[in-house]
């Protein structure tokens, strides 16, 4: 047990230095113009047009009057809210810079103070959580409609170790935020449902025994 446990951390030893090597490799890279317009269109996955892209759907929906459209919007918010709560708080729970800094100056990783140091926030990508839970939300009412945001989601997270953001770690934990974000979201919308059409049957029988045929 005691070979295992050790072989087990050698492992994870081993795979946690192969993912800052790569990423510092990445960032060292220089970046072309197609590189760097696509670094640019991630920037798409920050917190502000996430947020405007999910009240947007919100009052497309409304407009159209289309509920599934609202209700997307809604999970698309919602979502990316709680996504965006959980990473804060790793965020401020861990301190581990980022592949950009790391290559100039060292690299860091140990627990976090709070400090408002955006350099030492690479833990988890917030873009990849809030991209992922946003995709999400749309796919729970239309996995159609969500293929785009999905594979835009993918695109965001590919690109962060690339651009000196993120190593792969932080990658994976984003997206696995914003997935978990979504379905949290999920539940809670499911038992609202279930609440309001719980009234709505108790409502229709008060009606029926109010006025019997």
């Amino acid at each position: 047990m005691g070979k295992a446990k050790k072989a087990g951390k050698k492992a994870v030893a081993r795979a946690a230095e192969a993912d800052r090597a790569q990423a510092h490799e990445a960032t060292r890279a220089p970046d072309g113009p197609v590189m760097a317009m696509a670094g640019k269109a991630t920037d798409l996955a920050d917190q502000p047009p996430l947020v405007a892209l999910s009240i947007g759907t919100i009052l497309v929906g409304a407009l159209l009057r289309r509920p599934i459209v609202v209700r997307s919007g809604v999970r698309m918010l919602a979502s990316h809210a709680v996504a965006t709560a959980a990473k804060t708080v790793i965020k401020n729970a861990v301190d581990r810079t980022r592949p950009s800094r790391a290559v100039a100056d060292g690299y860091h990783a140990g627990k976090g103070d709070g400090a408002d140091d955006t350099s030492l926030n690479s833990m988890p990508s917030g873009h990849t959580a809030g991209a992922v839970a946003v995709a999400q939300g749309v796919a729970a009412e239309s996995r159609l409609a969500a293929i785009p945001l999905q594979l835009a989601a993918i695109g965001v997270g590919a690109m962060q170790p690339r651009r000196g953001k993120h190593y792969l770690s932080d990658v994976i934990v984003g997206a696995a935020i914003g997935f978990a974000a979504e379905r949290l979201t999920n539940a809670v919308m499911e038992r609202i449902d279930a609440l309001l059409w719980k009234r709505s049957e108790i409502a229709a029988e008060q009606e029926v025994a109010a006025h019997p045929s």
